[in-house]
Protein backbone atom coordinates (compact mmCIF):
# COMPACT_ATOMS: atom_id res chain seq x y z
CA UNK A 1 0.00 0.00 0.00
CA UNK A 2 1.69 3.51 -0.86
CA UNK A 3 1.32 6.16 1.44
CA UNK A 4 -0.39 9.16 0.10
CA UNK A 5 2.06 12.37 -0.16
CA UNK A 6 1.11 15.66 -0.70
CA UNK A 7 -0.78 16.66 -3.87
CA UNK A 8 1.42 19.43 -4.29
CA UNK A 9 4.22 18.05 -5.79
CA UNK A 10 2.81 15.61 -8.20
CA UNK A 11 0.20 18.44 -9.57
CA UNK A 12 1.99 21.27 -11.10
CA UNK A 13 -1.51 23.70 -11.14
CA UNK A 14 -1.86 22.91 -7.34
CA UNK A 15 1.29 23.59 -6.88
CA UNK A 16 0.98 26.76 -8.27
CA UNK A 17 -2.16 27.77 -6.02
CA UNK A 18 -0.22 26.52 -3.36
CA UNK A 19 2.55 29.12 -3.92
CA UNK A 20 0.38 31.84 -4.96
CA UNK A 21 -1.59 31.58 -1.96
CA UNK A 22 1.35 31.36 0.14
CA UNK A 23 3.22 34.62 -1.24
CA UNK A 24 -0.80 35.89 -1.01
CA UNK A 25 -0.23 34.60 3.09
CA UNK A 26 2.95 36.44 3.77
CA UNK A 27 2.21 39.43 1.46
CA UNK A 28 -0.83 39.81 4.43
CA UNK A 29 1.30 39.25 7.06
CA UNK A 30 3.66 41.49 5.88
CA UNK A 31 1.26 44.33 5.15
CA UNK A 32 -0.52 44.61 8.53
CA UNK A 33 2.70 44.19 10.69
CA UNK A 34 3.73 47.46 8.27
CA UNK A 35 0.42 49.07 9.88
CA UNK A 36 1.94 48.70 13.26
CA UNK A 37 4.66 51.06 12.63
CA UNK A 38 5.02 55.43 11.89
CA UNK A 39 5.99 55.86 7.62
CA UNK A 40 9.16 56.99 8.67
CA UNK A 41 10.13 54.63 11.03
CA UNK A 42 9.32 51.86 8.20
CA UNK A 43 11.46 53.91 5.68
CA UNK A 44 14.17 53.55 7.90
CA UNK A 45 13.80 50.02 8.53
CA UNK A 46 13.21 49.10 5.16
CA UNK A 47 16.32 50.74 4.37
CA UNK A 48 18.09 49.64 7.01
CA UNK A 49 16.97 45.97 5.53
CA UNK A 50 17.49 46.52 2.36
CA UNK A 51 21.23 47.28 2.91
CA UNK A 52 22.01 43.23 4.50
CA UNK A 53 19.42 41.83 2.18
CA UNK A 54 22.62 41.54 -0.72
CA UNK A 55 20.23 39.25 -2.97
CA UNK A 56 17.11 40.57 -2.21
CA UNK A 57 15.58 37.44 -0.99
CA UNK A 58 13.07 38.89 1.87
CA UNK A 59 15.67 37.65 4.43
CA UNK A 60 18.99 38.52 6.54
CA UNK A 61 21.15 36.41 8.47
CA UNK A 62 21.10 36.66 12.30
CA UNK A 63 25.02 37.36 12.13
CA UNK A 64 23.57 40.84 10.37
CA UNK A 65 21.28 42.04 13.35
CA UNK A 66 24.01 42.80 15.55
CA UNK A 67 25.64 45.31 12.61
CA UNK A 68 22.33 46.92 11.86
CA UNK A 69 21.37 47.33 15.45
CA UNK A 70 24.69 49.74 15.82
CA UNK A 71 23.89 51.73 12.59
CA UNK A 72 20.70 52.59 14.72
CA UNK A 73 22.87 53.49 17.26
CA UNK A 74 22.91 50.69 19.52
CA UNK A 75 25.11 49.06 21.45
CA UNK A 76 24.10 46.01 22.68
CA UNK A 77 26.33 42.83 23.82
CA UNK A 78 26.32 39.65 21.65
CA UNK A 79 24.04 37.77 24.59
CA UNK A 80 21.18 40.84 24.58
CA UNK A 81 20.88 40.81 20.09
CA UNK A 82 20.96 37.00 20.94
CA UNK A 83 17.79 37.08 23.25
CA UNK A 84 16.29 39.89 20.64
CA UNK A 85 16.30 37.48 17.72
CA UNK A 86 14.96 34.32 20.02
CA UNK A 87 12.04 37.01 20.73
CA UNK A 88 10.76 37.24 16.81
CA UNK A 89 11.84 33.83 15.68
CA UNK A 90 10.91 31.24 17.89
CA UNK A 91 12.02 28.73 15.18
CA UNK A 92 15.32 30.12 15.07
CA UNK A 93 16.11 29.48 11.32
CA UNK A 94 19.20 31.59 11.16
CA UNK A 95 16.90 34.56 8.93
CA UNK A 96 14.99 37.09 9.64
CA UNK A 97 12.62 38.13 6.70
CA UNK A 98 11.43 42.01 6.84
CA UNK A 99 7.81 41.63 9.67
CA UNK A 100 10.27 39.76 12.05
CA UNK A 101 12.88 41.91 11.68
CA UNK A 102 10.83 44.76 12.33
CA UNK A 103 9.25 43.33 14.90
CA UNK A 104 12.94 43.55 16.38
CA UNK A 105 14.57 46.86 15.57
CA UNK A 106 11.19 48.97 15.47
CA UNK A 107 11.74 50.11 19.65
CA UNK A 108 15.01 51.56 18.02
CA UNK A 109 14.41 53.55 15.58
CA UNK A 110 13.06 56.89 16.93
CA UNK A 111 11.13 59.47 14.48
CA UNK A 112 11.04 62.86 15.44
CA UNK A 113 7.78 64.47 15.02
CA UNK A 114 7.55 66.83 12.31
CA UNK A 115 9.94 70.06 13.31
CA UNK A 116 7.06 72.61 12.35
CA UNK A 117 3.99 70.91 14.24
CA UNK A 118 6.69 70.75 17.10
CA UNK A 119 7.91 74.29 16.83
CA UNK A 120 3.94 75.09 16.93
CA UNK A 121 3.54 72.96 19.58
CA UNK A 122 6.41 75.05 21.85
CA UNK A 123 5.54 78.30 20.44
CA UNK A 124 2.04 77.95 21.63
CA UNK A 125 2.99 76.72 24.98
CA UNK A 126 5.31 79.52 25.21
CA UNK A 127 2.61 82.10 24.46
CA UNK A 128 0.72 80.32 27.43
CA UNK A 129 3.05 80.50 29.96
CA UNK A 130 4.29 83.98 29.04
CA UNK A 131 0.77 85.65 29.77
CA UNK A 132 2.13 89.01 29.79
CA UNK A 133 3.27 89.04 26.17
CA UNK A 134 6.99 90.42 27.35
CA UNK A 135 8.94 87.31 24.95
CA UNK A 136 10.49 85.56 28.14
CA UNK A 137 9.23 83.20 31.12
CA UNK A 138 11.15 84.06 34.40
CA UNK A 139 13.17 80.24 36.15
CA UNK A 140 10.52 80.33 38.34
CA UNK A 141 8.26 79.69 35.77
CA UNK A 142 10.55 76.97 34.00
CA UNK A 143 11.22 75.40 37.32
CA UNK A 144 7.31 74.93 37.51
CA UNK A 145 7.10 73.59 33.91
CA UNK A 146 9.98 71.72 34.59
CA UNK A 147 8.49 70.18 37.75
CA UNK A 148 4.60 69.28 35.96
CA UNK A 149 6.35 67.43 33.18
CA UNK A 150 8.18 65.22 35.44
CA UNK A 151 7.83 65.55 39.03
CA UNK A 152 10.33 63.01 40.17
CA UNK A 153 12.94 65.93 39.19
CA UNK A 154 14.68 66.82 42.59
CA UNK A 155 15.43 70.70 43.37
CA UNK A 156 18.89 70.00 43.04
CA UNK A 157 18.01 68.76 39.26
CA UNK A 158 15.79 71.44 38.96
CA UNK A 159 18.43 74.27 39.40
CA UNK A 160 20.79 72.06 37.61
CA UNK A 161 18.75 72.21 34.15
CA UNK A 162 17.79 76.00 35.08
CA UNK A 163 21.47 76.61 35.48
CA UNK A 164 22.75 75.51 32.44
CA UNK A 165 19.69 77.42 30.66
CA UNK A 166 20.06 80.51 31.78
CA UNK A 167 23.69 80.97 31.97
CA UNK A 168 23.92 84.87 31.63
CA UNK A 169 21.78 84.57 35.47
CA UNK A 170 19.67 86.70 34.23
CA UNK A 171 16.93 85.17 35.29
CA UNK A 172 14.79 85.02 32.60
CA UNK A 173 14.25 82.72 29.59
CA UNK A 174 13.71 83.40 25.85
CA UNK A 175 11.96 81.25 23.59
CA UNK A 176 15.08 79.92 21.46
CA UNK A 177 16.43 79.17 25.51
CA UNK A 178 12.75 77.00 26.02
CA UNK A 179 12.71 74.94 22.84
CA UNK A 180 16.21 74.10 23.73
CA UNK A 181 15.34 73.02 27.13
CA UNK A 182 12.39 71.35 25.94
CA UNK A 183 13.58 69.44 22.81
CA UNK A 184 16.94 68.17 24.94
Amino acid sequence: MQKNKCCVAKDPLNRHKFMHTYTLIQTLKHIESEQEYDKEQLRILRNAFKAFDHDDKGFIDHSDVHQILEILGQKLDEKQVKGLIKEVDKSNAGKLDFAKFCKLAARFVEVEEDGPVLMGELKEAFRVYDREGKGYLTVQVLRTILKELDDKLSNQDLDMIIDEIDADGSGTVDFDEFVQVMTG
